[in-house]
């Protein structure tokens, strides 16, 4: 963890492209049909709200991220307002784990629009085969570097960018008022709450801003500047598109399209042009996510490895002599995607998020006079988004209970793990010190016979 600006390479606008990238992700395209019908016509509003969540957060990132600069984002922010404890370890274990299920949501996404769009033939061995080559694309463009990462990312957002553009100013011209005014009755503000809650997720790629900051030119200006940046063009990204398609599209017609409801929305005054056009949209929108993520979760594995917070062997040198964690990211990630139905377990990285959102804006409280920010503001906020929690995990209740059930026992899991870990890291170090007492008095150098790192493991208090 450094308090120093960085020298890196990534520059403000390669940082906001990155999280952009990520924000403007497979969500929009493949859950908005869900968030028209939780919130219909209220849709725009509803991604104005989750924005102000957002923005919330980004409050406290922004005054952090200057002053605690380090690939591990949050994790950093955390460990210095509340320290090294269960807690923390739970959590920098469950966030690099959130990393590993994205990219494979974002890979099994992919593949979801370019066997159609290729007209292949949706095998499980064609689907295996492509989850593999786009996140070996993806690995080996990160490999080459951040530097790679961000031009290769910044491209790609305005690639994406320019087609919901394209979309936002052709249906502009098209929508029937009638279809986008606003309701307000306790059916639709509940509705509309919800909504707020689950394309609060959508927001949610502005962290790797933070994660990626030791690798950003100027980190101390740029980072605050590129979190408020990416999230303020997000919100009028979302709210434009989200009203151009209820006011060309009925609700039940949204509804109905489900995964591709933006496509379907685009011809009425597109034509079949623009459902190619919105599906190409989705597949850049969703490399874009994948290729930023993977990066985001490789920086998190080594950083956290680094501080002891996960296992030693995750910045062992392997592949092409590297010492980041990249590799055993993406390998994960593609058995994840290949092996495994990861739809349910997916559910949970929006509670794992708003949990560790929650344990950031504790840690600015207890941070403001060393990082700067108004303490009542900051417990103002630290309640708005204790009540998102609350709401979220009430509407995984009512709409889906296992996946409630799953998320608990993920929570209940990942903290007894780390309990595990810091209860044997601390035995074996023990028992190391032991025999290095033992066999002391035998060596005739009085050098130690155990060999350099063997005591590294996880020595946790």
């Amino acid at each position: 963890m450094s308090t120093q600006s960085s020298s890196g390479s990534i520059g403000l606008w390669e940082a906001v492209a990155m999280a952009v990238g990520t924000m403007i992700g497979a969500s929009i395209f493949s859950i908005f049909g869900v968030g028209a019908e939780l919130a219909k016509n209220d849709l725009p509003i509803a991604f104005l709200l989750s924005g102000a969540y957002a923005l919330i957060v980004a409050y406290s990132y922004a005054k952090l991220a200057p002053r605690i600069i380090s690939n591990a984002g949050p994790i950093a922010f955390i460990l210095k307002g509340i320290g090294d404890n269960l807690v923390t370890g739970m959590l920098s274990v469950l966030m690099w784990l959130t990393y590993v299920v994205s990219v494979a949501l974002f890979a099994k996404g992919f593949t979801g629009y370019a066997l159609p769009l290729l007209g292949l033939p949706p095998t499980a061995m064609a689907k295996a085969l492509s989850v593999a080559a786009v996140i070996l694309l993806f690995m080996v463009l990160n490999f080459f570097g951040s530097r790679a990462v961000g031009k290769a990312e910044l491209y790609i957002v305005i690639v994406k960018v320019g087609i919901l553009l394209v979309f936002v100013a052709f249906g502009a011209m098209t929508i029937q008022e009638s279809l986008v005014q606003p309701s307000f009755d306790a059916g639709h503000v509940n509705g509309l709450l919800h909504a707020s809650v689950v394309f609060f997720l959508s927001y949610m790629g502005f962290g790797l801003i933070t994660n990626a900051s030791e690798h950003i030119r100027d980190a101390e200006k740029t980072v605050p500047r590129a979190i408020y940046i990416s999230v303020a063009i997000v919100i009028v990204i979302y709210v434009a598109v989200s009203l151009v398609a209820v006011g060309n599209l009925t609700i039940p017609d949204l509804t109905a399209a489900k995964e591709n409801a933006l496509a379907i929305a685009a011809r009425p005054f597109l034509g079949s042009a623009g459902f190619l056009l919105i599906s190409v949209g989705a597949l850049f929108s969703i490399a874009s996510a994948l290729n930023a993520t993977l990066y985001g979760g490789a920086n998190v594995s080594y950083a956290l490895a680094k501080d002891g917070e996960l296992p030693a062997f995750f910045e062992r040198k392997i592949w092409f002599g590297s010492v980041e964690g990249l590799y055993i990211t993406a390998a994960l990630s593609a058995a994840l995607a290949v092996l495994v139905d990861v739809g349910g377990i997916a559910a949970i990285n929006s509670t794992i998020f708003t949990a560790m959102y929650i344990f950031v804006l504790i840690s600015h409280y207890r941070l403001a006079k060393e990082v700067g920010g108004s303490r009542p503001l900051i417990l103002g906020n630290i309640v708005v988004i204790s009540a998102v929690f609350v709401l979220l995990v009430y509407y995984q209740w009512i709409s889906d209970r296992m996946v409630m059930y799953v998320t608990i026992g993920v929570f209940v899991g990942a903290f007894l793990l780390e309990a595990g870990f810091r209860y044997l890291g601390k035995r074996v170090l023990t028992i190391v010190k032991k025999i290095e007492r033992e066999f002391t008095p035998r060596r005739s150098s009085g050098a130690s016979s155990i060999p350099p790192g063997a005591a590294r493991g996880r020595s946790r208090k």
